[in-house]
């Protein structure tokens, strides 16, 4: 009955709604102009500029644009520089804000538990003047500690202004900084500080009792500066003897007496020692000059609308050269950055006291960097609270979001449901993101949709790698399609070639494919004391450097790239049928019941296996309607009936994402552990660590086999 009733109200407002159109459309057409919007979407965005059967290579349509030429005007070609121009001419403008945490406090939990929160205020903003000051200053402190240009020097800390002022020092000194995430395991850690070298290492107050055991395997490290907490005194005792233990602030001060000048770099200098993930194993340090930082920031600008009103929140890793480089594009642009944590974000956020508003409350941003890894979660939060609801509120969103989508398509916008229904999700972020820019991974193509249709946004993803200083592709702001990542960048070519083994060629129809190339001022000098695989993966031709990125993608007739696979992650099973591990783990990681998937494939089998971490919320209902709702979430990760109940939704899930059959798992193994980087089972960037999860789970596989 109440189905009835549902179906009979839906149809009503579908009726209203029909009406509606009928009435306004002509309105709609004459203000929005939908013609251009879809003209603009389906605009060529690169020419091919070389062409033979092996290779096919592509060029952007586009020109520099205003902030690009600037630079050019302006000569600016080194990081230390883009500080400096800022400097004068943003001087009072606000630059990097922190936000001010008032008190910790105790907050009692519904089950009793008791966890700390905090109780926050505002932001406090340096000026453009102020942070460039502060970073002459650290840069001339770290002289007076004995710090020399062209020295190593190690930044293993969090996300936050500091970062940003400790690495204009740096710069400002032509010392290159090494960056390590601050996820990353001691092993990983101690590798990075060893094979550079350095002597001196900036980090945190909650990363320092790390070098209690760190410094043991870092003989060479003498100085450790930290950046102290608002709230918390730092504990200095019980440290390697020998080694200095410096607060931030005192360096600085060390500075402002300092008579060391400026040493500026040259566009050549080496900028970044910056540290890979590891996901294929020991993380490589990628070299990163001057040059290629700014080579990827003036293909950004030209890509990414950018306003004077923009204000930026900072909250992923630094050391990951995606939102350096997005980082960096806002100082140029005069862009204030707020910075935050995931764990202080949102109004929802883990830490945020009851009653006390999330940082994007607070400061209402208009543009932020993201990984699908967050999108994935966003999106999954909007159908948990979407399925929460009556009978009559599912059908009556998943009716708007269709007749929305319909008629974006068309090139239309809708600002009254906008205004009625999604702008309230969109105030989760603070109801102000115009913008945002996707990295670090391959984004599916319904959280892209979703995002963008429920939050009211421009969702643009990018590819790019830490090789090539994160240039390659970005989307045009202005394509109406998902699932892309874009034309080629001003500063860069893109080149197919064909991959034999794989069946991947450029003569392929209807587009052509192959492994992607990128060749341009943003290639990378190479790898930090690894010339036999600097050789193997970098070239020169014709004057210009060139990375083998082991990507497999397609290039459409509008010159826009797809990633539609990876060397590395593709299996030939027994019947000759190629799966794409990464491809299958994007699409089902879409699926509510998934946390994380490692999908696997024995070339001597016919079918695929999976590895999945299950979603605690999800796995608890999906236990309540198979009469298990008493069993913990170890027992039920252990129950055949649940994994014979979440194997059939991954099945249906897949045929959704239009998987072939041999793409589907046919057994699965609950893991009753969450997988993070401390665990070795993904790296600080969350991307999987293949071989480490086989040695784990190898007797699941084995076990998942035999059955």
């Amino acid at each position: 009955m109440d189905s009835f009733w549902v179906q009979s109200a839906i149809g009503a407002i579908k009726a209203i709604a029909f009406v509606y159109d009928i009435i306004t459309l002509p309105v709609y057409l004459v203000l929005q102009k939908p013609w251009k919007r879809r003209q603009d979407s389906r605009r060529v965005k690169a020419k091919i500029v070389r062409n033979d059967d092996n290779e096919l290579t592509y060029r952007t349509t586009d020109p520099p644009r205003d902030v690009h030429v600037k630079m050019l005007q302006e000569n600016i070609d080194t990081l230390e520089k883009v500080f400096n121009y800022v400097a004068k001419t943003y001087t009072s403008k606000r630059c990097l804000g922190t936000r001010q945490i008032l008190s910790e406090e105790d907050e009692v939990q519904q089950n009793g538990r008791v966890f700390k929160k905090y109780n926050l205020g505002d932001y406090k903003w340096k000026t453009f003047t102020e942070a460039e000051r502060t970073a002459a200053n650290f840069g001339r402190g770290l002289r007076e500690l004995g710090q020399k240009p062209r020295e190593n020097i190690v930044i293993f800390a969090e996300t936050r202004a500091e970062w940003m002022i400790a690495a204009h020092g740096c710069f400002k000194q032509a010392m290159p900084i090494v960056t390590v995430y601050a996820t990353l395991g001691d092993d990983g850690v101690a590798h990075c500080i060893t094979e550079t070298e350095v002597t001196t290492v900036i980090t945190s107050h909650d990363l320092l009792p790390k070098f209690k055991t760190l410094l043991d395997k870092c003989p060479l490290v003498k100085t450790i500066i930290y950046i102290e907490d608002q709230l918390q005194k730092t504990e200095t005792t019980g440290f390697k003897e020998g080694v200095k233990i410096l607060p931030f602030n005192q360096v600085v001060k060390t500075g402002q007496d300092s008579k060391f000048e400026h040493v500026p770099p040259k566009g050549d200098d080496i900028a970044i020692i910056m540290y890979t993930s590891g996901s294929t194993g020991t993380p490589k340090g990628v070299l990163l000059s001057h040059k290629n930082c700014i080579a990827t920031m003036k293909g950004f600008v030209d890509m990414v609308p950018i306003y004077p009103d923009d204000v930026l929140i900072g909250f992923l890793p630094l050391a990951h050269v995606f939102e350096l480089v997005a980082e960096s594009v806002c100082l140029m642009t005069g862009v204030p950055i707020g910075y935050s944590t995931p764990l202080t974000l949102i109004d929802t956020s883990s830490k945020i006291k009851r009653g006390c508003k999330g940082d994007a409350t607070v400061l209402k941003p208009t543009c932020m960097t993201s990984v699908p890894l967050i999108l994935d979660r966003i999106s999954k939060g909007i159908n948990d609270k979407v399925n929460s609801g009556s009978a009559f509120k599912k059908s009556l969103f998943k009716f708007l979001y269709q007749y929305k989508v319909k008629w974006v398509q068309r090139g239309y916008k809708t600002p009254l449901i906008d205004k009625l229904v999604f702008k309230k999700v969109a105030k989760l972020m603070g109801g102000k993101v115009r913008i945002i820019m996707s990295g670090g991974a391959p984004l599916s193509a319904d959280t892209h949709e979703q995002i963008k249709t429920c939050l009211c946004l421009e969702l643009i993803q990018g590819y790019g790698l830490t090789e090539t200083t994160s240039g390659a592709t970005v989307m045009d702001y202005r394509d109406m399609t998902y699932g892309r990542t874009g034309g080629p960048l001003t500063v860069c070519d893109i080149r197919l070639v064909n991959w034999e083994e794989g069946n991947y060629r450029v003569t392929n129809k209807p587009y052509p494919q192959g492994e992607v190339l990128i060749g341009g001022e943003c290639v990378s000098q190479g790898y930090y004391k690894l010339p036999g695989k600097t050789n193997e993966d970098f070239f020169e031709e014709d004057g210009q450097r060139w990375f083998k990125t082991g990507d497999i993608g397609e290039i459409h007739a509008d010159g826009v790239l797809k990633i539609i696979d990876r060397k590395k992650d593709l299996v030939k099973l027994q019947a000759g049928e190629y799966v794409s591990l990464g491809k299958v783990e994007s699409e089902l990681k879409t699926c509510g019941i998934i946390e994380n998937i490692c999908v696997y494939g024995d070339p001597t089998k016919q079918y695929t296996v999976a590895l999945v971490v299950p979603n605690q919320n999800h796995l608890e209902e999906l236990a309540q309607k198979h009469g298990l709702g008493d069993k913990t979430f170890e027992e039920l990760c252990s129950s055949p009936i649940i994994e014979k109940a979440i194997l059939k939704e991954i099945a249906e899930h897949a045929r959704k994402c239009k998987l072939q059959k041999y793409e589907v798992p046919a057994a699965i193994t609950l893991c009753k552990e969450v997988w993070s980087p401390d665990m070795g089972l993904v790296t600080a960037a969350f991307k999987l660590k293949r071989k480490d999860i086989q040695d784990r789970y190898q007797h699941d596989i084995n076990r998942m086999y035999a059955s």
